[in-house]
């Protein structure tokens, strides 16, 4: 659809904001037809109460509420527990002995992390969709606020039936986060020179209208449970924000600097150069109208020296072609010239009149031989699909359904924290 204004599900924790008593007492029936937000402050535990919301929000078919409860007694799902206090706590910076390599997507991943949107019951086929398409290329690590959403949504993929003998590679992982964007605030983990692995841990707080504590806490969590240490970089920024060719090249829009006000770009990269190994960063306009700033709503890099930067053919999109002018001019850190492939760009849209939705298919993971690639049910659809083939053709190209998913303001690469193999290649 690219109707101007539309009324869809917000993928954000409505609830949590500070509201009037009128306005709450008016949003309340709304929250209770779309979102279980009960189970926020106050979660599943016991099978019965999960079944309630997996029953309430039609999320098994036509199951009955019975069946669902004695599915979920009789569930086998992979759970690990990552709530263990925390000690050490986070590293200083200065502890480094070398700065670390932040790897490109394009190599070999072990993993890859989803937040399960527990109370988003539109988006958890989207989720499963991304579950789907990385288990048979990558162990599947699913972040749950607490165990029993482990079985509900163990039950749910089951009854999908798409993981056939890829099953094995899913496990949950209990964690404290608040919200589902695992991109930016999930674990940054790079390599030192030795070839171990070594969490980057930024500050993240986003949202200031929404806690983000747990979120901001989750890399080290994470890590402490991977037994792997973790560091923690004094700078406000997101992983949407920074895309890495693994041999030098940083790239970021300059909503760097309005997060770090008393950085300029020469502080900046004086205080990143302490932390990783790289020798430049091309820095993009961010996009007008668009809440988040991140470079992975603009472009993706295919290869170190190919990158995909959406079109500029709508209205409000010149700051696009300034990016796509900035690349053909560009060298990567090698003095490579880049190669610069176009992909289309749906239209703005007003989600409920105030939330202006951009669709970005630049905002695709790569992950071991295959690129998930987001896709709204829109007419450019094929066109961006093609694009991918043409760009990548020694990769599996898969289209995940993102239509309910970008009103949250991202996409797959949002939605999705790769994480490398244990040893460099």
């Amino acid at each position: 659809m690219n109707f101007p204004y539309q009324f869809n599900t917000i993928p954000y924790p409505l609830w949590r904001k500070r509201w009037s008593r009128f306005s709450e007492q008016l949003l309340t029936p709304i929250w209770k037809r779309t979102y279980p937000y009960e189970a926020d402050a106050n979660p599943p535990e016991s099978s019965a109460q999960m079944a309630d919301i997996l029953y309430r929000f039609q999320l098994l078919g036509d199951m009955t509420l019975t069946e669902i409860n004695e599915a979920l007694i009789s569930s086998d799902a992979l759970i690990v527990d990552a709530r263990q206090p925390i000690t050490p706590p986070a590293l200083p910076i200065s502890d480094l002995s070398h700065p670390v390599r932040f790897p490109a997507q394009w190599e070999t991943m072990e993993s890859v992390i989803v937040s399960w949107p527990v109370f988003y019951p539109q988006l958890w086929s989207l989720h499963a969709e991304l579950v789907e398409a990385s288990a048979p290329v990558a162990d599947v690590v699913v972040i749950v606020p607490a165990p029993l959403w482990s079985n509900g949504i163990w039950a749910y993929l089951k009854q999908r039936d798409r993981l056939a003998i890829h099953a094995g590679r899913v496990r949950f992982m209990v964690c404290p986060v608040d919200d589902i964007w695992i991109r930016d605030y999930g674990p940054m983990v790079a390599y030192d020179r030795d070839g171990e692995r070594v969490v980057i841990d930024t500050i993240y707080d986003h949202l200031p209208k929404y806690p983000q504590a747990r979120d901001d806490a989750m890399p080290l969590y994470w890590g402490h449970y991977e037994e792997l240490p973790v560091y923690r970089l004094d700078l406000h920024t997101e992983g949407g924000n920074i895309w890495s060719d693994g041999a030098g090249t940083f790239i970021m829009t300059e909503r760097i600097f309005e997060e770090n006000t008393q950085l300029s770009r020469a502080s900046l990269e004086e205080y990143l150069h302490q932390v990783f190994d790289f020798k430049k960063i091309i820095y993009t306009p961010r996009m007008k109208y668009e809440s988040t700033g991140h470079v992975d709503l603009l472009l993706k890099l295919a290869d170190a020296n190919t990158v995909l930067i959406s079109d500029s053919g709508t209205p409000y999109t010149d700051e696009l072609s300034m990016t796509a002018e900035i690349f053909r001019k560009a060298t990567n850190a090698n003095n490579q010239p880049y190669h610069v492939l176009k992909l289309p760009t749906p239209p703005l849209y007003r989600n409920w009149f105030f939330y202006p939705i951009r669709r970005s298919y630049t905002n695709a993971l790569t992950l071991n031989g295959r690129v998930l690639v987001p896709v709204y049910g829109v007419s450019t659809d094929e066109q961006a699909l093609r694009v991918y083939e043409q760009a990548m053709p020694d990769y599996q190209i898969i289209p995940i359904d993102c239509k309910v998913g970008a009103n949250g303001g991202g996409a797959v690469h949002c939605l999705t924290k790769e994480i490398p193999a244990k040893f460099s290649s």
